[in-house]
């Protein structure tokens, strides 16, 4: 509980008014601390209906250091404005002052100087103009008197933007007399002793109430990621559609089912180290099922199956560099390369959700290792109506309904389509996955029926999750950088319907 004399000062300034006082009024009359004010009042509230506190916000505009310093000594393109002779100064010297180069780029954007390049001993900068009304120091000094009102909204944005000024929200109380108000401090008793029975001194004492509205201590448990509960919502839907899951647990794929069994050629730039990890121990595979092997390099080198193929020299060694996968649709082609060795096809729909890794520079939305979630429908007469009525039927179930498909180019599908989801935080159009019907270059290879048709699709988990929890930046979703409170606080993953 706060100090007594400091609650009794409280009770006195709110006795003395008849409507209420506020509490950064009282923290200025007592020449406290706001907070230490705050909580008194809370204190004071635990007593019963002493007094009657209610919470306000208001919102002030404060300079920052940056911004009182200006207030005082003038913005930076106002003192290189003054530092300039008539003569003229060196651009090099110019800027070796404080405030040299912010103070140069904003000068010349108000057209107070002029830099000469071609002037004899290296580049000068000269006046344009005799005198200059600094502006930003004037309204900055409006702000300073508390007058902020008298500039508009645009100006505020504009010196906000140059962390000239800063938007201050304050939270203070609303403080009223209760129903036992009272300037006495009267201690109420937590507990009923044996001691008080006995002696019937419980009669004329005080009790804290109970509070049967307060919540118990929460238990210490653990939390799952948000991408795991998103993660969980995926597959459900999936097993809801009837698909069956692939098994993914081969982190470390060939280059000959990541890439050329997906009749990606081999000199396609996303084989290069820029964009795919290579691995060096071990950096080769060895086993590779033979007759379907040679029907990869036949399709590629000289064509086959309706095509021309790719014409070059394919090569077993660039086939057997050992890489960590770059998709799951390695995982696909395994599956569909099994299926195919039935003695009789049947229908099938698969899908997975695991970990993949690109050499991707790092962004908002770019990660180096992130999650995909491959869909794979394989049945005769399949269209790309079917595809984009599954990925309609999916994403709804997500309760993700803006959608937009974009024509592609991927080596492995024709048609191919991209997938976009518009994301209401970013306020603009994130690519959420790829998709396509499969070739016949890559299916015929492996032994499935002509008449066989394999829509498929690619998508990411972090950025429909990011739609979904309204995060901005992935990096605040995975990485050293994620804040775990939000793990802990980021509530159940409920995908509308």
């Amino acid at each position: 509980m706060a100090d007594t004399g400091l609650l009794e000062s409280l009770l006195r300034h709110v006795e003395k008014v008849e409507d209420g006082v506020d509490s950064l009024a009282v923290a200025t009359s007592l020449g406290v601390d706001h907070q230490t004010v705050v909580g008194a009042v809370k204190s004071l509230q635990t007593l019963g209906d002493v007094i009657l506190a209610e919470q306000r916000s208001s919102k002030h505009w404060e300079l920052t250091g940056e911004g009182t310093e200006i207030a005082e000594q003038g913005s930076h393109e106002a003192r290189v404005f003054c530092a300039i002779p008539e003569g003229g100064l060196l651009q090099a010297e110019l800027m070796k002052l404080p405030s040299g180069k912010v103070g140069f780029s904003k000068a010349m954007s108000n057209k107070w100087i002029r830099l000469d390049k071609g002037h004899q001993g290296g580049p000068r900068v000269f006046r344009t103009v005799e005198n200059i009304e600094d502006l930003v120091q004037q309204k900055l000094v409006l702000v300073q008197q508390g007058k902020s009102a008298k500039l508009e909204e645009k100006e505020k944005n504009e010196l906000k933007k140059r962390k000239l000024l800063t938007e201050v929200t304050v939270k203070s109380y609303w403080i009223t007399k209760g129903s036992s108000f009272s300037t006495t401090i009267t201690k109420q008793e937590t507990e009923l002793t044996a001691d008080m029975i006995s002696s019937g001194s419980w009669q004329d004492k005080k009790f804290k109430p109970y509070n049967f509205d307060a919540l118990g201590m929460a238990l210490e448990c653990g939390h799952l990621h948000p991408l795991m509960k998103v993660r969980t919502q995926f597959r459900q839907i999936f097993l809801e559609m009837g698909f069956t899951e692939m098994p993914t647990n081969n982190f470390i794929e060939s280059s000959f089912w990541n890439f050329d069994s997906l009749f990606q050629p081999q000199q396609h730039p996303a084989r290069d180290q820029h964009d795919t990890f290579f691995l060096s121990d071990p950096a080769l595979a060895h086993e590779f099922p033979q007759h379907y092997l040679e029907r990869v390099k036949k399709v590629h080198s000289e064509g086959g199956y309706g095509s021309q193929g790719y014409k070059y020299d394919w090569k077993l060694e660039e086939a057997q560099k050992n890489v960590l996968r770059t998709h799951t649709t390695a995982v696909s082609a395994r599956m569909l390369y099994r299926l195919a060795q039935q003695e009789e096809f049947t229908p099938v729909k698969y899908f997975s959700i695991d970990r993949v890794f690109r050499n991707e520079t790092l962004d908002a939305t770019h990660l180096a290792e992130f999650h995909q979630i491959e869909g794979v429908v394989a049945d005769y007469g399949l269209t790309l109506g079917d595809l984009m009525g599954v990925l309609h039927q999916f994403f709804t179930k997500l309760g993700i309904t803006k959608l937009r498909f974009k024509p592609a180019y991927n080596p492995y599908t024709e048609p191919s389509m991209e997938v976009f989801s518009y994301h209401e935080g970013l306020k603009k159009w994130v690519e959420v996955g790829n998709s396509g019907i499969f070739r016949p270059e890559m299916l015929l290879p492996m032994g499935l029926p002509e008449g066989v048709t394999v829509i498929a699709w690619g998508l990411s988990l972090e950025r429909p999750t990011m739609i979904k929890y309204g995060i901005n930046n992935i990096r605040e979703l995975v990485g050293h950088k994620v804040n775990l409170q939000m793990v802990y606080d980021s509530p159940l993953c409920r995908l509308d319907s």
